[in-house]
């Protein structure tokens, strides 16, 4: 545990947002602060994690996993921090997922010791950096995806450089990204896999929200193919590697009930074959996109956990919570506050106001006077109702839409305890 060792006795400063103090603190002592972002002691915008939240998230998730006789790999790109991703798979994960090289080397450096690459690596020079990485790690439990012999030979070349014995494929079905689109491809990578040395087939993955469309109907039906496609090539592999435990992965965080209803019973079926999702974002939830695809989930069953039905939408509970100032009030009806492009996710949907603090007092009510109309790089613009007494210096809790690209502009993230207390920070590695 070197690698979190390091960000534990890094010092935090004013060079970090979030951090007000000029001559820093160590990662470690941000706790002791006893920060509150309701009350401005934080240097404005920060990004805050609530601690129950996210536990609550991941334990609803684990059970509904345990329940339905899968297991969940969950994708660390939606944070990117090795904390947070240990903490799942103590709690019960299967192993973790990345995205590419750079995301499995600081996996890899933190302890993690199952991982799932979720997308093909590139050339042979790829091939020959992710097998320099993995030389380091020769006792890691690794799967990659494939979807071409091209592909296969990059990942043939990583086990060469890597000394590994063997390294486990999994041939990728695809539609609208990477993926294998028909059967000859898919005949063709497991072929592939086949003749090369050291390289050996794992199972089959797709990915689903690739499918997806504005048209709702027309999603159900590209993803219901997509799945059936990849059925029948877990029977390929199967045919091409009778005796081997096999992975069948899919599985984002809006459609995993889908993919758990339709997978489920093809692994049952193989008798030696292992559902694994991947979903990430869900652990976080959010006041946009995944609340909306939670309704979804409820409008086709909800969640059944032991027998008993849970609404998702009012299970999973949005963790982050991003905190400004007004900064300015140019005229009626407009609000400016301290937070921009650079702070917040905007790609589905702008930031929405929760609640407002003045002097770390809620204005009741205040929020719902307010909205977010548009983003400059590190400004905020919001319409104010004309009765709304909206100040300079008032602090907005504001929810946000998407985790993944929200996230991926925080070098820190700051836990929040239930009186909405800073008890710790958390860095990420996002590259």
């Amino acid at each position: 545990m070197q690698f979190l060792s390091r960000w534990d006795s890094q010092r935090l400063s004013t060079t970090t947002r979030g951090i007000p103090l000029v001559d820093g603190a160590a990662t470690e002592d941000i706790g002791r602060q006893r920060w509150s972002p309701s009350r401005g002691d934080l240097a404005l915008p920060a990004l805050t994690l609530d601690e129950a939240a996210f536990a609550a998230n991941r334990d609803l998730f684990l059970r509904w996993c345990a329940s339905a006789g899968i297991s969940v790999a969950p994708h660390a790109k939606t944070p990117m921090s090795p904390e947070l991703a240990s903490s799942l798979r103590a709690a019960g994960a299967w192993g973790t997922t990345v995205a590419n090289a750079q995301q499995a080397a600081v996996l890899l450096a933190s302890g993690e010791r199952r991982l799932l690459l979720a997308n093909e690596i590139g050339g042979l020079a790829a091939g020959r950096r992710l097998g320099t990485l993995l030389s380091a790690y020769p006792d890691v439990e690794f799967h990659a995806f494939a979807d071409s012999p091209a592909a296969v030979a990059a990942l043939a070349e990583a086990a060469r450089i890597a000394g590994r014995r063997e390294l486990s494929v999994l041939v990728e079905l695809g539609a609208g990204r990477a993926g294998a689109r028909d059967r000859a491809a898919i005949e063709a990578t497991i072929a592939a896999v086949l003749a090369a040395d050291r390289l050996v087939l794992g199972g089959v993955a797709t990915y689903e929200g690739a499918a997806a469309t504005s048209d709702p109907e027309a999603t159900m039906r590209a993803i219901a193919t997509l799945l059936e496609r990849t059925i029948e090539a877990l029977a390929r592999v199967r045919a091409a590697a009778p005796q081997r435990p096999l992975i069948l992965s899919a599985g984002g965080s809006a459609y995993f009930d889908i993919v758990a209803r339709t997978l489920t019973p093809a692994a049952q079926a193989d008798g030696n074959a292992s559902v694994i999702l991947r979903s990430g974002a869900l652990f976080f939830s959010d006041h946009g996109i995944y609340a909306r695809a939670f309704a979804e989930v409820d409008r086709r069953g909800g969640l059944l956990i032991d027998g008993l039905l849970h609404s998702a939408a009012q299970s999973f509970r949005p963790a982050l919570t991003l905190w400004a100032e007004v900064l300015s009030r140019p005229e009626d009806g407009l609000a400016i506050a301290g937070f921009g492009m650079r702070d917040a996710s905007f790609d589905q949907g702008l930031p929405v106001p929760l609640r407002v603090f003045r002097d770390g007092v809620e204005l009741h009510g205040l929020a719902a006077a307010l909205a977010v109309t548009r983003l400059n790089d590190q400004h905020a613009f919001l319409s104010v109702t004309p009765e709304a007494a909206l100040a300079v210096g008032d602090i907005i809790a504001l929810g946000i839409s998407h985790p993944c690209t929200c996230l991926d502009r925080w070098r820190v993230i700051l836990g929040l305890d239930a009186d909405g207390v800073v008890t710790r920070a958390l860095p990420t590695q996002f590259g």
